[in-house]
Order: structure tokens, then sequence, then C-alpha cells
């Protein structure tokens, strides 16, 4: 399983601070929220854990089975969902699926049509993902994320756009597909889409 050690992480945009001094380890098999009010630095620190952004300052190590694996390698051993990744419109939904998980696995026992049925809307499987409401698109996004056999799930604000059924559904994904893996989620609606985390990190002591 996958840990993740945050040493003294800042990171600045011009000559302002996002945060500062992060000092945090994401263990194996653990549930961290990342919490704050909205434009407090959540979605950068989750990009910073991803890779996609470099810190400022301090250093993320991460290991698997007690390996290190390289920041540029670590692409390949997570998946994430956030309001700023977008899915292939001009896709179907099978397209869609099939892409996904031609660069990921699936988790045991599953493939496209197991995923399909999870998501409930059958007769949607050859429409293009433009066609899509919101909440569908969402759904497909963390479907695509939470059966994919990796050891790390990274989730930003995953009830966006979901209905009070659809975060109902969200949270039985989690319960029964998560398993074993380091999952971090990004929330300021804590109670509804992350009171299962075991752990916590207030992005705004960090200032």
């Amino acid at each position: 399983m996958m840990k993740i050690q945050l040493e003294q992480i800042g990171k600045k945009f011009n000559t302002e601070w996002i945060f500062r001094n992060v000092s945090f380890s994401f263990e194996e098999n653990s549930t961290t929220a990342i919490l704050g009010r909205n434009g407090s630095g959540k979605s950068t620190l989750l990009q910073v854990i991803a890779g996609n952004l470099h810190a400022t300052s301090g250093k993320v190590t991460y290991s698997l089975g007690g390996q290190n694996i390289a920041g540029e390698e670590i692409f390949r051993h997570l998946t994430m969902v956030a309001p700023y990744l977008e899915l292939i419109e001009d896709f179907t939904l099978k397209e869609m699926l099939e892409f996904h998980f031609s660069f990921k696995r699936y988790l045991p026992a599953h493939d496209i049509l197991s995923v399909t049925g999870l998501l409930e809307f059958p007769a949607m499987k050859h429409k293009q993902i433009r066609q899509f409401s919101s909440g569908m698109k969402q759904r497909v996004k963390l479907v695509m994320a939470i059966l994919s056999d990796v050891p790390i799930i990274l989730l930003d604000e995953p009830t966006m756009n979901l209905d009070k059924t659809g975060i109902d559904w969200y949270l039985e994904l989690v319960r029964k597909f998560a398993g074993n893996r380091t999952i971090i989620i990004c929330s300021n609606l804590h109670q509804t889409e992350s009171a299962f985390a075991s752990k916590s990190l207030q992005i705004e002591d960090f200032k």
C-alpha cells in the first residue's frame, strides 16, 4: 500500500503564500479529509500531492510497500476526481470508459459491463458525454477513479453537482469499493462527503 509524506510543504503564487510548513503523513489504508473554506488552498495542496504542481518549499515523498516512488512516476499509482479535470465530451460513455481503462486497470472482478452497471444509467452507454447532465458526468468521474486498481484515490469536492440520491450513491461506492487504499478528500462539506475520513488536515492552520 501507498504512504505519502509531506515535509514542510509550502506553495507560493507570485508573492503570496497559499500555505506553508505543511507536515503530514498520509498512511497506508487511511482516509484523510483536507478541510477549509473555498479558496483556502485545498485544491492546490491536492495538486502538489498528485505531482501536478511543484511545491515552492519542502518535500513530498512516496513509498509503496516500503519502496520509494519517484515523484514523476506517481501518476501511475493514483486516480483523481476534480472540478477542473474534464471528461472528453465527444466520447460516448463506452468510449470514455474504454479510454480511461486503457491507462488504468479495473479493480479485480470488474470490467466495462460491471462499471457501466454501477452508473445506473445503462441507456446512456452509446450517448456522447456532452449529452449528460452535470450530475451524470460527476458519477462517471467517480466510478472511473474508484474502480481503478491503484493505491491512491484523490477526490476534490466529490459530491459537486450530485443531488441527495447521487450523494448516497457516492458514499455507497466508496464503502463498497475503496478498499485498503490511501484516500484523500478535499472538502468544505465535511459532514456530507468526507465524514467517513479517519483523519483530517485543516489547511487554514498553515497560512
